[in-house]
């Protein structure tokens, strides 16, 4: 290693502690801001480890000394104090562009707006199945660069979110995989989805010819932007309706082709995960375990034998013949758009919290056939009511998440789902869409 940086980590949830841990490791001097208090388990975490911190302010003068600046996603660009260290020239990067950079593992990296986490949760069972150490990190697992400061391993399933890729300068991954690009977190990107977009698009700019790129050939907007943005990759496109010469599609019959070097490779018959957009979840992940050539067999066995991810289209409980269903992390309107589609009984919807500047229009259909009444969940219902009163039988307030699950059970009939889809981040009533789909899951099993 070259000599000790003064190294600045600025935010102290997951992802800073996770980039402090590794650069203390790595034998730099590490000092970690964060302008809030610390939650309880973090900052024990730093006292254990002899970290310097400091929490509910940020000391510029001594920030603004730093050899090297490792901002927490959440951090916006328009802060001053990110403006005060831009102005400076100080070196500033996210915590994944730092990891990779001491990753001597396989890196397979999903972003996109809906659908990564179960990709990654994917890829992840995939090469696990196949007997390879793999770390799952990013948004979901533990930080990549705290998985790092543990110990190494030979491949890393990434979740990357746009705000991660943000701050990037040399993150390559082996494989990237964009499942789709729909308008969200517009709120950060000063209501451009041109400038969200652009964020996605980073995950591949770094590639090679020798990596590789999957996307989706039927999501307007993916292929809208890609073709503003060259890439070097073997690039690989997913379909369910029309036929691809490198990629997967779906033949006559239904069943999953996985198209290489123009033949097809392999076939895959049943899926764990139903619904059209796990057919496109699988699709992405069943390629890339052949493009890190896993045995054929395995991804089929590992993509008929995944378990459904906590907090997405999760079944709860029926309780009198009423089927409760969590999908807390369905935080924007497209998310939700796919738990509605897949419903197929009346539906007794919950939804609300932190609009990030949904348009609710594109819901209008599916609520119309699938919702037989809306409970709002959030402090400002205002757009929800705007939107869908009139146009469905019933939409009424619920004061905080025990309500609105007893009013739900009060209103259903037996052979009727209550679905908690929020479309909305969740912020205002609870620490994170986590809390927000514990919470209803504790609620269900207080009825």
């Amino acid at each position: 290693m070259t000599k000790p940086l003064n190294i600045t980590v600025l935010g102290g949830g997951e992802s800073g502690l996770g980039a402090a841990k590794l650069a203390q490791k790595l034998g730099h001097r590490v000092f970690l801001s964060d302008r809030s208090t610390l939650k309880e388990p973090f900052r024990k975490a730093l006292e254990e480890l002899q970290l310097d911190f400091e929490e509910g302010q940020h000391s510029e003068d001594r920030i603004l000394k730093s050899d090297l600046i490792i901002k927490s996603p959440g951090i916006p660009e328009k802060a001053p104090l990110i403006q005060k260290i831009r102005s400076r020239k100080i070196e500033l990067i996210s915590e994944v562009e730092f990891a990779a950079q001491h990753c001597q593992g396989t890196l397979i990296a999903i972003t996109g707006t809906n659908g990564k986490t179960t990709v990654t949760s994917l890829v992840h069972h995939i090469l696990q199945k196949a007997g390879k150490k793999v770390a799952l990190v990013g948004n979901i697992g533990s930080s990549f660069a705290g998985s790092l400061a543990e110990a190494q391993h030979d491949y890393y399933a990434l979740e990357v979110s746009s705000f991660q890729l943000d701050d990037i300068k040399t993150f390559k991954p082996k494989v990237a995989i964009l499942t789709n690009i729909t308008p969200d977190h517009l709120d950060r990107y000063e209501n451009s989805v041109d400038r969200y977009a652009a964020a996605k698009m980073r995950i591949f700019e770094n590639q090679g010819p020798e990596d590789h790129f999957i996307y989706c050939a039927d999501d307007p907007l993916s292929l809208h932007f890609l073709k503003n943005y060259p890439r070097q990759a073997q690039s690989y496109a997913l379909s369910l309706e029309q036929s691809v010469e490198q990629g997967a599609q779906l033949d006559p019959k239904g069943k999953i082709q996985i198209i290489l070097n123009q033949q097809i490779d392999m076939d895959i018959n049943e899926l764990a995960l139903q619904g059209k957009h796990n057919t496109y979840n699988s699709m992405a992940s069943g390629l890339a375990g052949r493009l890190l050539n896993i045995r054929k067999e395995g991804i089929r066995e590992s993509l008929a034998s995944f378990d459904s991810i906590e907090h997405r289209l999760e079944s709860v409980l029926q309780i009198y013949g009423i089927e409760f269903i969590n999908d807390s992390k369905a935080t924007n309107v497209n998310s939700t758009w796919y738990a509605l589609e897949s419903m197929q009984k009346p539906t007794i919807w919950i939804a609300g919290g932190v609009d990030k500047g949904n348009d609710y229009s594109q819901l209008l259909k599916l609520a119309k056939e699938k919702i037989k009444a809306l409970i709002c969940l959030g402090e400002d219902n205002s757009k929800l009511h705007a939107a869908f009163g009139g146009e469905i039988p019933l939409v009424i307030d619920a004061a905080d998440m025990d309500e609105a699950v007893r009013m739900a059970y009060k209103m259903g009939n037996k052979g009727d789902a209550v679905l908690l889809s929020p479309a909305c981040a969740s912020f205002d009533l609870f620490e994170n869409y986590e809390d927000r789909g514990r919470q209803f899951k504790h609620a269900v099993r207080q009825l």
